[in-house]
C-alpha cells in the first residue's frame, strides 16, 4: 500500500521481483498486502483484512511508537499536536489512529501553522505533543518554546528517531568542514529533504537522487575543494557509491 520507502530505485527493484506498489486494493483478488514503513490508518488495515488479503506489516518500529504515544495521550485526555507534514503518509496514519479516540487533534508543520490554532489551544487544559520521526529538531524546539507560553499543561514525546537525529548531527559536522555537500536521496523522502534544508544553512549544498544528476553541477563540483557526501535513510549503498565514484572522476 503506497511506496514501501521513498526511493524510486528500490521501488523499481521490488517491481522487478513482482512486488507492486498500489494506492487502491484490487477487487476480486487475493495475496499478500504489505503495509509500508510509514504505516497505514486503522481503517485501511481493517479494509485489507476484510478483503481477504494476508497482511505483512512493515511499519517502522519507531513509527509504531509514535502511533502508540499519540493514542496514549488522547486516551489520557490530552488534546494532541502532531508536529509534521499533514500530507506525509506517516503523519496521516498517526492522525487517523489518534482521531479514533478524540477529536482535538492538530497537525502542525511549523510555527506559522501553530499560530492558526492558538486561540483553540489556549482554551484547552492539557496539550500533548508527538513528532513525525524524520522531523527537524529545530522545528520541534521552536514549536515547544511557543507552546510553553500558551498552554496550561504540556506533555511531550520527542519521537524523532535516533537514527534521524544522529544523521542530522553528523551531516552538520561534515558540512562545517566542507565547501560543498552532496545529499543523495529521493526528493519525496522527508528525512533526506530535511537534511538538505539543514545543510544549506551551513554551506553550499546540492540534493540529487542519482549520480546522473551530477553533470548539471559540474562547475560547482570542479570549484569545490572539500566535498562531503551524505544520504537519506532510504538511499541504497550502491547509489551512494556511484555518486562517490563519479565525484572522484570529476
Amino acid at each position: 500500500m503506497g511506496e514501501l520507502i521513498h526511493n524510486s530505485h528500490v521501488i523499481q527493484e521490488l517491481s522487478e521481483l513482482g512486488i507492486n506498489t498500489v494506492d487502491k486494493l484490487p477487487e476480486n483478488e487475493s495475496g499478500i498486502c504489505v503495509i509500508r514503513s510509514h504505516g497505514a490508518s486503522p481503517d485501511v488495515i481493517d479494509l485489507v483484512s476484510k478483503m481477504g488479503f494476508e497482511i505483512v506489516d512493515l511499519t517502522c518500529p519507531d513509527v509504531k511508537k509514535v502511533q502508540q504515544s499519540a493514542v496514549e495521550l488522547v486516551k489520557d485526555g490530552y488534546a494532541l499536536i502532531i508536529v509534521g507534514k499533514p500530507e506525509h503518509p506517516e503523519v496521516a496514519a498517526i492522525n487517523a489512529y489518534a482521531k479514533r479516540f478524540g477529536e482535538n487533534v492538530f497537525v502542525i508543520s511549523d510555527i506559522v501553522e501553530l499560530k492558526k490554532f492558538e486561540c483553540k489551544i489556549k482554551e484547552l487544559k492539557k496539550i500533548g505533543v508527538v513528532v513525525q520521526t524524520t522531523q527537524r529538531i529545530e522545528v520541534l524546539n521552536e514549536i515547544l518554546c511557543y507552546l510553553t507560553t500558551i498552554s496550561k499543561e504540556l506533555k511531550i514525546y520527542n519521537t524523532i528517531c535516533n537514527s534521524t537525529q544522529l544523521r542530522q548531527k553528523e551531516a552538520r559536522d561534515l558540512a562545517k568542514m566542507s565547501d560543498l555537500v552532496v545529499v543523495v536521496g529521493s526528493k519525496k523522502s522527508a528525512n533526506t529533504s530535511h537534511l538538505a534544508e539543514i545543510l544549506k544553512e551551513i554551506t553550499q549544498t546540492i540534493h540529487i537522487e542519482t549520480d546522473d544528476e551530477l553533470f548539471g553541477y559540474y562547475e560547482i563540483i570542479k570549484n569545490a575543494k572539500n566535498i562531503a557526501i551524505t544520504a537519506g535513510a532510504s538511499t541504497p549503498d550502491e547509489i551512494i557509491k556511484k555518486v562517490y565514484d563519479k565525484l572522484s572522476e570529476y
